[in-house]
């Protein structure tokens, strides 16, 4: 595949505060702390001062791959952990059905690529990417559910326990309906094999999609890693206790709040008191301080303080971080340096730093993960065919329609010369009133408006009759539009990989490690 870049601002889908974090704005230096570039790369290796234990990391990394045969890299990485010369490349994803959509495929990418890039630029250091599966979540109406060839596929299950833990028994009606589409070309049985052995051969969804995605990528020595481990949790026990007593984070994190949408920027996460959940069996509450006691949301369960803090040291594990506090758990237990997420990812994150210093953890390099359109052969032949570029699929159809009919129209379909000349006219006319009744002018202001607005709906009904003339390039605009934008949507937020493994293979995600650029700032156009 060949590759094409263009700016983040042309594509017209990212928020002000990630153009503004890309373009290096000064007013939101405050709210991380390193660039997202080679040198504040370069510092963050410098400075990071990893509070965690390597051993205890590669222990549960290897017991959670004992029943997977991995490559040598992937063995190689975890290994690796161990030595005080290896940090970690991060972005953590929900476990959606069959990967979800295609920027989840985009995320683990560009930590692998952001890793090699490392790595070359550090030659004495090591760099793992990894892949943090948010195995403890709990809303499973997001992750149900995949969409390919535009229908969706949905996993019915009911459950309020963590997502990671859920049964996979009930998947198999999803697992065929998704066979049914992947059909019997030879990229299709292969990912189709794939995922019957992850979810029909595996007990729960954590291992599934470990299973799953570590085969997808394992050969970039992926590492993935389920955090709903009691000794993992055990080392990050200390915060939790501090901040469920004195609900450190939600103060932090509402300052910062407060102090982002001042600047304009829109917040995307709400702290809490407590930022914690209860999680236990199929069982995953809030826990909430009520009437002098801790009491789990929706139960019977409630704690005094010495009852929870005794619960907390001995069970560390049923206690699981909400959205504000799962960052800082991470970047505990990994010898993190850089975070890549998508756009609502960066925004949160930037919410959090200040709890970061609070608590004394290093923050990372937030770095937005690499955003991709791959244009099939039929598309690109339709918009050059159409006399458009590339870029300009991303204006909006009604836009399109109207520049082809500009471009492509032998009548006059403007009325601007006109309309200046009119009011040339009412400007001439509302002097001569003046002159006459000061009163008048005001009535010459209302016919000149009015005159106007006839004119407008004049043009615009040009325009629609022009249009009617051209009907067949104007659905085809509408056709390639739909094609690539499903839904009205960016392809990467509402496409599963399986049209593109199915027609392209193995070859689709090396063009990805090939032709992303972690940090290059630009978003990517792929072509066949």
């Amino acid at each position: 595949m060949q590759a094409k870049y263009i700016s983040y601002q042309e594509t017209g889908s990212f928020s002000k505060l990630v153009l503004d974090y890309i373009n290096d704005e000064a007013q939101l230096r405050p709210f991380y702390s390193y660039r997202p570039d080679r040198d504040g790369l370069a510092q963050a290796i410098e400075n990071r001062n990893f509070l965690g234990d390597r051993n205890i990391l590669v222990d549960v990394l290897k017991n959670q791959y004992r029943h997977i045969q991995t490559n040598k890299s992937v063995t190689k990485n975890i290994e690796l952990l161990a030595s005080e010369n290896t940090f970690t490349v991060t972005t953590g994803h929900q476990l959606n059905l069959f990967t979800g959509p295609l920027y989840f495929i985009y995320k683990i990418v560009t930590a692998i690529n952001l890793a090699i890039e490392l790595k070359m630029a550090h030659p004495d250091k090591n760099f793992v990417p990894v892949y943090w599966m948010a195995t403890e979540d709990h809303d499973f109406e997001e992750i149900n559910h995949v969409s390919v060839d535009e229908k969706n596929i949905s996993w019915i299950q009911t459950t309020n326990g963590a997502t990671g833990r859920l049964s996979t028994k009930t998947v198999a009606a999803a697992v065929t309906a998704y066979k049914g589409y992947l059909g019997i070309s030879k990229n299709g049985k292969h990912i189709a094999k794939l995922v019957e052995k992850a979810y029909l051969e595996h007990d729960n969804l954590a291992d599934a999609t470990r299973y799953l995605v570590n085969n997808l990528f394992e050969k970039y020595g992926l590492v993935i890693v389920n955090a709903d481990e009691p000794a993992l949790k055990k080392i990050f026990a200390s915060i939790i206790a501090d901040d469920v007593r004195q609900h450190n984070s939600s103060k932090n994190i509402d300052s910062t709040s407060n102090q982002l949408e001042e600047k304009g920027y829109k917040t995307q996460v709400n702290g809490r008191d407590i930022n914690f959940f209860y999680l236990k069996d199929d069982l995953r509450e809030r826990l909430i301080f009520e009437d002098g006691k801790y009491v789990v949301n929706h139960t019977d369960i409630s704690f005094t303080e010495d009852e929870l803090l005794a619960e907390i040291a001995s069970n560390p594990e049923r206690f699981s971080p909400n959205v504000v506090m799962r960052p800082m758990y991470q970047e505990l237990i990994l010898p993190n340096i850089a975070y890549i997420g998508g756009g609502a990812e960066i925004a949160y994150w930037m919410q959090l730093k200040a709890n970061f210093d609070f608590y004394k953890v290093d923050f990372p390099v937030l770095l937005l993960r690499n955003s991709a359109l791959l244009i099939d052969k039929r598309s690109a032949e339709n918009l050059y065919s159409l006399g458009f570029s590339l870029e300009d699929i991303f204006l909006p159809v009604e836009e399109l329609k109207n520049l082809w009919v500009k471009k492509n129209s032998t009548a006059q379909l403007s009325l601007a010369d006109e309309t200046r000349a009119i009011n040339s006219i009412f400007d001439q006319i509302k002097l001569n009133a003046y002159k006459i009744d000061k009163t008048l002018s005001v009535s010459t202001d209302t016919a000149k408006q009015k005159t106007n607005r006839l004119l407008a709906n004049l043009e615009k009904k040009l325009f629609r009759a022009e249009k009617r003339k051209h009907e067949m390039a104007l659905v085809q605009i509408e056709n390639v539009k739909k094609r690539l934008f499903p839904n009205g949507t960016m392809q990467e937020r509402t496409l599963n990989i399986a049209p593109m493994y199915v027609n392209y293979g193995e070859d689709f995600l090396s063009s990805c490690i090939e032709n992303f650029e972690p940090l290059g700032g630009d978003f990517t156009l792929l072509l066949p």
